[in-house]
């Protein structure tokens, strides 16, 4: 076939040459596609999950890496709990040019001893001790209930399931029991239970804290169970005297072992009562400058008991601050008075664990279950209030491993949200475990044989950003 001779067409081709080069022409632009797919694809975008994972793992690592390097791990942690939920932005966590309807009567601001760490004006001790401690002001969970977001806080655990798991003071009981060997109990709270949960969880009696009861301010800190009321030493050594002197029946039965071990658990009472036990919650022994610079006050005197506790080498005690943060309403009033005894109780405790050689091997943390709203609540009944709030909020800590001078994490402009480096409860508990040589994926006695971890983040669907490592 002759192609038309139309004025464009120079070339006369047949129609099986049309159709070979048709047919050749199809096949290298696919060829040329796909190539140049191969050549122009960028790669596959991670998720946001992948990227949280990856990170997560690569803190991880750090941490661990620090951990391992330190020489001193953490032997004693004093927990200062701040039962009802302290305001972040009135304190730690300042936020300047919010307005008055965030900022309120706190509008005031003061540097610390640390270049680009600011703090609100309520705390003028402890901007002077910003060098001992570090502040985590991304710390998140969510949960704007009491109950639940201490149990979150204090085991590191999601509330609502079938096991009631242990707070970080039983797990430290817990492996620790082989170490310490003091007459006073393993895990002590002055003055009543941190939280409003079983803090011993499965772990059962053995491993619940002591409350202590009385006021370490009293003239005479009148422990329970250790200083009865009303009863003074002598007449308690005339009582243990005159016992001795009538058990007839135990000096017969002395060596029968079940009747040595009575005897071991008798005269470790006693060492409580009277001995050096005792002794340790003797605070009129302290110099009276000391008591006067940690601060005349219950808050101010139990900051010295855990010093006193420390160097007895009890492995975790937890001030519970008396009190409260709950300020739905009335807050002004309240933090000014709050924050008064606090500032100057932990920044004496801070410098005198620091000047006698313990901060290093003393863990402290400060926090409560979580903080509280940014805005302020002017209207009735609150009439300037703060509510719970538990997207982001602040907590210290200091020693025990942890670096001081730092911040890590940020939360937004107004301290509402998670800005940068979400923290969560996992992610702080399981740093302090692996300060303390504890194995935070070991597993528990538990009494019906169930599966039960430190910390089981992956199956109970809590989350985690990572440990720590910027601290370490």
């Amino acid at each position: 076939m002759t192609a038309s001779h139309h004025p464009g067409n120079h070339e006369q081709i047949s129609r099986r040459e049309a159709m070979r080069r048709g047919v050749c022409g199809a096949a290298g632009m696919i060829a040329a596609g796909s190539v140049a797919s191969r050549v122009l694809a960028a790669p596959a975008e991670k998720t946001p999950e992948q990227v949280a994972a990856e990170l997560k793992k690569t803190r991880d690592e750090a941490a661990k890496a620090k951990a391992k390097a330190k020489k001193v791990q953490t032997k004693s942690v004093i927990q200062v709990f701040l039962w009802g939920g302290m305001s972040h932005n009135d304190t730690w966590d300042p936020k300047p040019g919010t307005g008055y309807d965030y900022l309120g009567e706190f509008d005031k601001f003061i540097p610390t001893n640390v270049n680009g760490i600011q703090l609100g004006a309520l705390l003028p001790n402890l901007a002077k001790q910003a060098d001992k401690y570090s502040l985590i002001r991304s710390m998140t969970h969510g949960n704007n209930g009491h109950e639940t977001a201490a149990y979150l806080m204090q085991t590191g655990h999601l509330p609502g399931g079938r096991l009631a798991y242990p707070a970080v003071g039983a797990i430290f009981t817990f492996f620790k029991k082989d170490q310490y060997k003091g007459l006073l109990p393993p895990y002590v709270v002055m003055l009543e239970a941190a939280g409003r949960f079983s803090e011993e969880g499965f772990l059962g009696p053995a491993y619940k804290p002591f409350a202590t009861g009385g006021d370490p301010n009293a003239p005479r800190f009148e422990v329970q169970g250790i200083v009865n009321r009303g009863i003074d030493d002598g007449r308690q050594k005339a009582r243990r005297e005159l016992v001795d002197k009538v058990n007839l029946f135990g000096y017969g039965l002395a060596d029968v072992p079940e009747m040595a071990a009575a005897e071991t658990a008798r005269q470790n009472a006693y060492g409580l009562i009277l001995g050096k036990g005792r002794e340790v919650f003797n605070l009129e022994s302290e110099p009276t400058e000391l008591r006067d610079r940690y601060g005349r006050n219950t808050f101010g005197q139990e900051c010295l008991a855990a010093r006193r506790m420390v160097e007895a080498g009890v492995p975790y005690i937890t001030i519970s601050f008396p009190g409260g943060w709950d300020t739905h309403s009335n807050h002004f009033a309240t933090m000014r008075n709050q924050c008064a005894s606090l500032d100057q109780g932990l920044a004496t405790l801070l410098g005198d664990l620091k000047d006698r050689g313990l901060l290093e091997s003393t863990l402290v943390w400060c926090t409560g279950e979580f903080g509280r709203t940014p805005k302020v609540s002017w209207e009735p009944p609150w009439n300037g209030g703060r509510h719970h709030h538990g997207d982001v909020f602040t907590v210290l800590v200091a020693g025990g491993g942890f670096v001081g001078g730092r911040v890590v994490g940020s939360s937004d402009e107004k301290g509402e949200k998670v800005k940068e480096r979400p923290v969560y409860p996992a992610d702080l508990l399981g740093s302090m475990y692996l300060l303390a040589g504890i194995d935070a994926s070991a597993k528990l006695p538990h009494p019906w044989g169930l599966d039960a971890y430190v910390l089981d983040t992956e199956n109970e669907g809590m989350k985690a950003a990572g440990l720590l490592e910027e601290l370490m």
